[in-house]
């Protein structure tokens, strides 16, 4: 069974998300009140966003965070 492609809008949220996640997880991030008050601002963009309201099984999340892996991934190896 083939499921629509993620619209960009859950893509973008996803990637500001890891890129949160990330920050906060240096040992020196910046201000870790803000970056906290970030991620769940965008974990509520991505859990609720519409795209979820169509059946989907659950790995639909883990595909959702390995296509802004792979992404993050080339992006890195491109620069």
């Amino acid at each position: 069974m083939r499921f629509p492609p993620f619209p960009d809008d859950l893509v973008t949220a996803q990637r500001s998300w890891t890129a949160a996640y990330e920050e906060l997880a240096r040992p020196h991030a910046t201000s870790p009140t803000v970056l906290r008050r970030r991620l769940l601002r965008l974990s509520t963009q991505v859990y609720f966003h519409p795209y979820w309201a169509h059946p989907r099984p659950a790995a639909g999340w883990a595909e959702l965070r390995g296509l802004v892996r792979e992404q993050c991934a080339r992006e890195a190896r491109a620069a």
